[in-house]
């Protein structure tokens, strides 16, 4: 599923520009987050509706990690757009989860959020130094792994909403092609999946993230 959603993407976005000045692409991992969000639904087994407040855990260095590619398409030394995607995790901890009615309650293979962003950057702004900000929309499509506490079992990838992205960094060229960056992004999504039977589940889930990454430029 995310192979083929990041397929999709970059071949639509390279139909839809012409030739581009510069390419780059980009690889990184970090340090992720999550704030409280307010989680509703209903319960799987009892059909009853639930409303609570989680603090949800981000878990960057469990397998697989929390990771990020991106692919900018430079349509001057200033302005570009680019494809991202980023492989973030969020789990209900056990005292929510049972609160719930939950044995099992994660997006704990990906919280997928794919988006196009408008990016600007300051060129060389100071010597092998070039900050930039960009901004993006696109979908989130979570890996939902749940087990009610009768052993309703769900597992799989589900479509469940609208993302945005927003980051700000800066990047240290090695050399004409390869760089090093390190930035802050944050991602705003709006979450609707279903839980088997009558369940379901509703979350806002908002990430903040330190990254640090590679860069190559042809």
């Amino acid at each position: 599923m995310k192979r083929l959603i990041l397929s999709a993407s970059f071949l639509a976005l390279s139909a839809a520009t012409p030739a581009l000045a510069e390419t780059e692409l980009s690889f990184y991992m970090g340090w992720q987050t999550l704030p409280h969000s307010r989680v509703t639904g209903v319960n799987p087994d009892t059909g009853l509706s639930f409303n609570r407040l989680v603090k949800f855990e981000g878990k960057p260095f469990a397998m697989p990690p929390y990771y990020g590619l991106r692919a900018a398409f430079w349509r001057s030394e200033n302005f570009g757009w680019a494809l991202e995607y980023t492989h973030t995790r969020a789990y209900v901890p056990g005292a929510d989860r049972a609160a719930l009615g939950f044995d099992r309650l994660e997006f704990s293979d990906g919280h997928n959020v794919a988006t196009v962003n408008a990016m600007y950057r300051w060129q060389n702004k100071w010597d092998k130094l070039t900050p930039y900000v960009g901004a993006g929309v696109g979908v989130a499509v979570p890996h939902v792994d749940s087990t009610s506490t009768g052993g309703v079992r769900t597992l799989g990838f589900q479509y469940s909403g609208p993302a945005v992205r927003l980051l700000a960094g800066v990047r240290y060229d090695l050399n004409q092609r390869y760089a090093l960056f390190t930035e802050y992004q944050f991602t705003y999504s709006t979450n609707d999946v279903d839980l088997g039977g009558v369940g379901k589940m509703s979350t806002d889930i908002k990430t903040n993230a330190l990254n640090f990454g590679i860069s190559y430029r042809f």
